[in-house]
């Protein structure tokens, strides 16, 4: 039996698609023609075929979308037009396995054997992508990331990326904590349109380019932007994996490292784990996660702080995320640790999590308040403090590992 083809064309192409399918010889046959993408997305859901063809304009078609065909199964062939060479485009960012220019006028000869080239594994030729804007660097992604209990995730995320750019290396701050982010309050901007979100919605759209994320994170230190999060905790579904992935991989071209603040939970939501369809309410951390050079592991030097890192850290190990990460322990203080509270936390992360290193961040409460109350980064309130120092010392170490290979020139922002 042929490999089933989910047709979802419009206008006069699909005539010419469907009979150029049924005259494969009996390797592809049509299997459902869809009249929009709900009904192509619950056809691949109901396993009705493996191979989908579809309209570069079909309607709401985005990268989202493309990316549930595939976790059905489903490849995707992409439909563009001569005339309109943009489609094409757009549907290279969203992530069809193969494009191919159709002229209805002249036939579609070509259709069932590209179409069999991509099933069969063979070499395809794919539309060209669209030319980037002048990437300048290939920079690293730094996630931020701890148990709950705001153990620091945000204050850890906002003085690294200070420390990052003091030391002269363009960063990106992103704020991807779908559980309410607060990265511009902490850093007193005044952003009531989440930078964050708007770029994804782009990168969902195949429209997210290099000047189009260097005008959404607006510089707020020297060598320092924003890309603001979502404030809101019910606004989460508007960064789904797909379009995160594509702005992190972006951001990696506008900055030398990129910081990004996280959420805590790694769930799934069983209720909905059977639905390829619905989004995912922390696909935003787990996407980051993996998609992280480094993950800097946040949590607190007292006891309940330090049993919710080792299950943490158990957490991620259990779910698959070979993270190569770096602990930090914040709120360092003698008060709940101990006269020596910095080897209680070594000693208990060795024994329990078989952490060897730890980074210990002192408890420094006015500073921290102050730093708080003016909206800055903690370098700018209080350079000598004991806190400053240690996240200073972490910059550092990664600044050091930093790719050399950039930058070359500044990013266009026009």
């Amino acid at each position: 039996m042929g490999v089933g083809v989910l047709c979802a064309v419009q206008g006069a192409a699909e005539s010419a698609i469907v009979q150029a399918v049924e005259g494969s010889g009996g390797r592809l046959s049509v299997t459902r023609r869809c009249a929009d993408l709900t009904e192509l997305l619950a056809a691949a859901e109901a396993g009705l075929g493996g191979l989908a063809v579809v309209s570069g304009d079909l309607d709401r078609l985005d990268r989202e979308a493309v990316a549930v065909l595939h976790r059905c199964g489903v490849r995707v062939v992409g439909l563009g037009d001569p005339s309109r060479p943009w489609l094409a485009e757009r549907l290279t960012a969203h992530g069809a396995d193969l494009v191919v220019d159709v002229d209805v006028d002249g036939g579609v000869p070509d259709v069932v054997r590209e179409a069999l080239s991509v099933l069969g594994g063979g070499q395809m030729a794919p539309v060209a992508a669209p030319e980037p804007v002048a990437p300048t660097r290939h920079g690293t992604t730094v996630a931020v990331w701890g148990p709950t209990g705001a153990p620091g995730r945000t204050f850890v995320a906002v003085n690294l990326a200070a420390e990052l750019a003091a030391l002269g290396r363009p960063t990106l701050l992103v704020d991807a904590d779908t559980y309410g982010g607060v990265v511009a309050q902490v850093l007193g901007v005044l952003d009531e349109a989440p930078g964050v979100a708007a770029a994804a919605r782009a990168a969902g759209q195949g429209a997210l380019e290099l000047a189009t994320l260097a005008r959404l994170a607006p510089v707020v230190l020297p060598e320092l932007r924003l890309l603001s999060g979502i404030s809101r905790a019910d606004r989460w579904p508007e960064l789904p994996a797909s379009s995160l992935e594509l702005v992190l991989s972006q951001a990696r071209a506008l900055a030398d490292v990129t910081v990004v603040d996280t959420g805590f939970c790694l769930e799934q939501d069983e209720m909905l784990s059977y639905d390829t369809r619905a989004p995912a309410r922390n696909a935003a951390t787990l996407a980051t996660l993996e998609q992280a050079d480094l993950v800097v592991v946040v949590g607190t030097a007292d006891p309940v702080g330090v049993q919710r890192l080792v299950r943490a850290l158990a957490d991620a190990a259990d779910r698959g995320l070979a993270l190569t990460r770096r602990v930090v322990v914040n709120r360092v203080r003698p008060t709940v640790a101990g006269s020596r509270p910095g080897e209680a936390v070594a000693a208990a992360l060795a024994r329990y999590a078989g952490v060897e290193e730890v980074l210990l961040v002192p408890e420094d409460r006015p500073a921290v308040d102050a730093a708080m109350l003016e909206g800055r980064a903690l370098r700018e309130v209080a350079p000598g403090s004991p806190a400053r120092r240690s996240l200073a010392a972490l910059a550092a170490e990664v600044a050091a590992t930093v790719r050399a290979d950039a930058p070359v020139g500044r990013v266009p922002v026009g």
